[in-house]
């Protein structure tokens, strides 16, 4: 008798322990294809900080309006897209992130034509109008097709395509746009015009060929202006061919008929759901956490190019190449860790990954020469499963609508990615900074906020770790 009870049973044991259960395996697949797309537009525009000082001759601190317009833009829509995907369905709130990230990308054609630095930032603002709609669409959609069970093993799947898409973008920004630039022409020339600079440090010379390049704009008002066009023309290019492959992604999910799953039609008031939400320690520490993690990722990609070039020496496009190494490395660690999640609790791994970060951040402040970039390089390894990780344990336990407004609230958290690297932006900025036993370049004293930003992470993957916080 037992052995046909078991019998009985193993089939719905075997379809609660399946990752992807076989009828939503399409569904999946298209949903998870989102996941490269805003990857691409996360680091197609990381270069485009350093890209627009140049071209517009602007601050650190003005340039990284560029993350602050992009990353604000979560922020701004996260909520009114939970309360759209919540009152419609998942599939809608698709619709309308594929329209707004195809609109924004398109607005670059006017912003480069007009050759205005702020209406690149207000495309961008509304490009990520359509990602919060996507993220916040396709996070939940994903932990709901299948059982509860493998949820987070489920995203973390979905989540290690979203790499694919930012090699991608990484890979377009160094190939297609940094080596094309006439201002990175103008700064070779002038390095080869003055043997000189081959005898003093990299920061000294990057300052040397910013002054030059501020006195051309101002002797050949004329031909920096050309050159200023010309610039622009060739940033605008990936953003047309990425709206152009987002409207056929649209057609295809308008015609495809995708499952209703986690999505009932209830009246609970969003306001119910959110007190619900903030008496959860661990949804609210999530939340933080996720903030500091974004922080410290688009630290970690967007200011590599600095440290490359001012403290190494390297051309934007070579400082580029090695992000694309990073990512590479930020991507094969997905897969790796994902798979050692069938074994580690997903806190203790989260907490053993900012450890990590933290210590090779520190080697990237602290190491001189080519070890330095090595460190900041392999802190893409420990990155790696931080956002999916953080976003599963956040959620874990809720229902699937109330899921949906949790989800918008770690979208939100994606604002860290405006607001933090703005504060490393302006340590770039000032002098070096004297700690007494030794002197830091700005660059490397910037570095210091992705440490913060891991210990952080690091004290909440302990924390949920331990199985009474985990349980609250």
């Amino acid at each position: 008798m037992d052995n046909v009870n078991s019998q009985a049973e193993s089939p719905d044991r075997s379809r609660q322990s399946r990752v992807i259960p076989p009828e939503y395996l399409l569904p999946f697949i298209l949903v998870t294809s989102l996941f490269a797309l805003w990857g691409f537009a996360n680091d197609v525009t990381n270069p485009l900080v350093k890209a627009f000082k140049e071209i517009f001759l602007i601050s650190n601190t003005q340039s990284a309006w560029v993350q602050f317009s992009f990353y604000g833009g979560y922020a701004t829509m996260a909520i009114p897209a939970a309360l759209v995907i919540r009152k419609y369905s998942f599939k809608t709130g698709i619709l309308l992130g594929l329209a707004l990230y195809a609109t924004g990308a398109l607005l670059f054609i006017p912003a480069s034509l007009s050759m205005q630095f702020w209406l690149f930032c207000a495309a961008l603002y509304i490009l990520t109008f359509g990602l919060a709609f996507l993220e916040t669409s396709a996070n939940p959609y994903i932990l709901s097709m299948g059982s509860q069970q493998t949820a987070t093993r489920r995203l973390n799947f979905a989540q290690a395509f979203n790499p694919i898409g930012s090699l991608i973008g990484m890979f377009v920004a160094s190939n297609f746009i940094l080596t094309n630039l006439e201002v990175a022409s103008f700064r070779a020339d002038e390095m080869a015009n003055h043997p000189e600079y081959a005898g003093q440090l990299p920061s000294a010379v990057d300052g040397l060929v910013t002054k030059a390049l501020e006195a051309f704009a101002v002797a050949e008002p004329a031909l920096h202006r050309a050159m200023q066009a010309h610039d622009l023309g060739v940033v605008r290019i990936p953003y047309v061919v990425i709206a152009v492959v987002v409207l056929v992604v649209f057609a295809i999910f308008a015609v495809s008929k995708m499952p209703n799953t986690g999505h009932n039609h209830d009246n609970i008031h969003g306001w119910k759901v959110a007190k619900r939400l903030l008496s959860r320690p661990r949804y609210v520490a999530g939340v933080l956490a996720q903030a500091f993690y974004v922080g410290a990722q688009i630290m970690t990609w967007t200011f590599i190019i600095h440290y490359g070039m001012t403290l190494l020496g390297l051309s934007a496009s070579e400082a580029q190449q090695y992000n694309i190494v990073a990512m590479v490395l930020f991507l094969s660690s997905r897969f790796i860790c994902t798979f050692f999640l069938k074994y580690v609790s997903p806190g203790l791994l989260l907490g053993m990954l900012a450890v990590g970060g933290m210590c090779l951040t520190l080697g990237a402040i602290f190491i001189q020469g080519m070890t330095g970039l090595y460190c900041l390089i392999g802190v893409s390894a420990c990155m790696s499963l931080m956002f999916p990780s953080i976003y599963g344990i956040a959620l874990d336990g809720l229902s699937a609508d109330d899921a949906k407004l949790g989800s918008a609230g770690l979208i939100f958290a994606i604002v860290g990615g405006a607001v933090i690297p703005m504060m490393q932006a302006m340590v770039l900025d000032q002098g070096s900074f004297d700690l007494g036993f030794m002197t830091l370049e700005a660059v490397r004293m910037s570095f210091f906020l992705p440490v913060i930003c891991f210990i952080v992470i690091a004290v909440y993957g302990f924390w949920t770790w331990k199985p009474k916080p985990y349980t609250a």
